[in-house]
């Protein structure tokens, strides 16, 4: 007898579909890191704080100073260059050959921050849902839709032309 399936949470469920929508289109397999390893639990923790961290200090940054903000929003990728810097960091899977020590990239890491930039965009909607009236709201919901699929690019390293393409 098989176990029930456990119900994706909100969440993980909108991941998903952002991670259906870019696999979809670019017709190809997910990028495979060559020397991936897996770390320790107490390691994603550790990294999943950090990167929290990193969210919540560029989007009050951004909440104080509109340095980014346009015409109909804010230039997700210029709000958050700190925290994609990490998610690019936790996927070098390239040295020179004169490193010191190999590349070991660590997608596992970058999974734990997308459930959490995900979650975030769940508890927006969430708020927005029960009436919250704030135009922070919106546009932390907004910037949070698009920072994940900012992360899927990177995680999938996703080409120039591929990106252009699903943003059309």
């Amino acid at each position: 007898m098989s176990k029930p399936a456990v119900p994706a949470s909100p969440a993980q469920a909108f991941v998903e579909q952002r991670r259906a929508r870019i696999l979809d289109a670019i017709g190809r397999p997910p990028y495979a890191f060559p020397g991936a390893e897996a770390l320790p639990p107490g390691r994603l923790v550790f990294i999943r704080r950090e990167a929290e961290d990193l969210y919540w200090n560029e989007l009050s940054w951004e909440q104080l100073t509109d340095e980014e903000a346009v015409a109909g929003g804010h230039m997700t990728e210029m709000v958050f260059p700190g925290f994609l810097a990490f998610v690019e960091g936790l996927l070098v899977d390239r040295v020179p050959a004169d490193a010191l020590s190999p590349a070991r990239p660590h997608p596992d890491a970058v999974e734990e921050i997308l459930t959490f930039v995900a979650e975030r965009y769940a508890e927006a909607s969430q708020e927005l849902e029960s009436g919250a009236d704030s135009q922070k709201v919106v546009w932390e919901r907004i910037m949070s839709g698009q920072l994940v699929d900012l992360v899927l690019f990177r995680l999938y390293r996703l080409s120039a032309a591929e990106v252009e393409a699903l943003e059309q």
